[in-house]
């Protein structure tokens, strides 16, 4: 959290100044009247429907901000559910407008896949998942163990490296689709689940029985997840960019959804730029002046999508 407050001071304070240049993506996304969102589609916490087919979670609310900033509602937007293996070539194609799916900001995919990934919106690591019942305190403990892991992911290069940096020898369990790799595993098909400890977390809050697995204190990885754009258009990355730090900056100044119409008539002149009482912020990025006031009054600050996706008072207890 201290992290990503630090990456927004002073960053949307100031009035930005450079002139706004209709960019394509933006174009599309009003024609078509929605913005189309990759995401994970059975992630608790991160991206899945609840039991009203309602998509719920922290990846799933930082693309309803950008539908609020862009059209002045968060509901004017459509989920894509995605695999690990689908996520990458969905945003290179032009299927999705936005992936907001607990993808790990990486040199290889900036430079290599055509991406640009936006400000980081939950800083994760990599972490095993084991039953209680094999008695495993350390990761340093799993030689010979079989490891269920997603390929086409960063998850899948660590656990390599890791068990060959320890001269320990593992028996992967490859499966693209996410459920039916946490069912494999709850199933008893492999030792150890291998993920984001975030994912890991949401995995074992929907198993048949949650107190018999744990996660160990083992971190190999560090998983700055943020969204990302196709490279290229500056203007549709800036909103995105400036979207999320628009939900991290409204808690460091103290502005809620409860309170956002409050704070209107702050005479704190920070304030007022970034609740658009102070014009300019909104015609830097091509959007409404009021585009930030929407985001919080709409989806809410950082801290609130955070505590009711992913904290301590949701099963992920994070």
């Amino acid at each position: 959290m201290k992290l990503l407050k630090i990456c927004a001071v002073l960053v949307i304070l100031v009035a930005l100044t450079s002139p706004a240049y209709a960019g394509q993506t933006l174009d599309n996304v009003k024609a078509k009247g929605f913005v189309q969102v990759g995401v994970n589609g059975d992630l608790f916490g991160f991206g899945k429907p609840d039991e009203k087919g309602v998509w719920r979670g922290l990846d799933v609310d930082t693309g309803r901000a950008v539908a609020a900033a862009v059209f002045g509602d968060a509901n004017k937007i459509k989920f894509i559910p995605l695999t690990a293996v689908q996520r990458f070539t969905a945003l290179q194609s032009g299927e999705i407008d936005v992936l907001c799916r607990n993808a790990t900001l990486t040199l290889g995919r900036e430079t290599e896949l055509g991406l640009d990934f936006a400000q980081v919106n939950y800083y994760d690591g990599q972490g095993f998942l084991v039953p209680k019942k094999l008695k495993v305190k350390s990761a340093k403990e799993l030689d010979g163990a079989t490891v269920c892991v997603l390929p086409g992911t960063t998850t899948e290069l660590n656990v390599a490296d890791y068990f060959r940096l320890n001269r320990m020898k593992m028996k992967p369990v490859v499966i693209e689709n996410a459920a039916e790799l946490y069912k494999a595993f709850f199933a008893g098909r492999c030792d150890v689940l291998t993920s984001d400890a975030s994912q890991l977390a949401g995995a074992r809050a929907v198993a048949p029985k949650p107190d018999d697995y744990t996660i160990l204190p083992d971190i190999i990885s560090k998983e700055p997840l943020a969204p990302a754009v196709r490279h290229g258009d500056n203007q549709w990355k800036d909103i995105v960019n400036f979207s999320v730090l628009a939900m991290i900056e409204a808690e460091d100044l103290g502005i809620t959804s409860k309170n956002v119409d409050e704070m209107l008539k702050s005479n704190n002149p920070a304030i007022q730029r970034f609740l658009g009482v102070t014009p300019g912020n909104g015609k830097a990025l091509g959007l409404n002046e009021k585009w930030a006031y929407t985001i919080v009054k709409q989806v809410g600050n950082y801290g609130e999508i955070f505590e009711r996706s992913v904290g301590k008072n949701t099963p992920l207890k994070l």
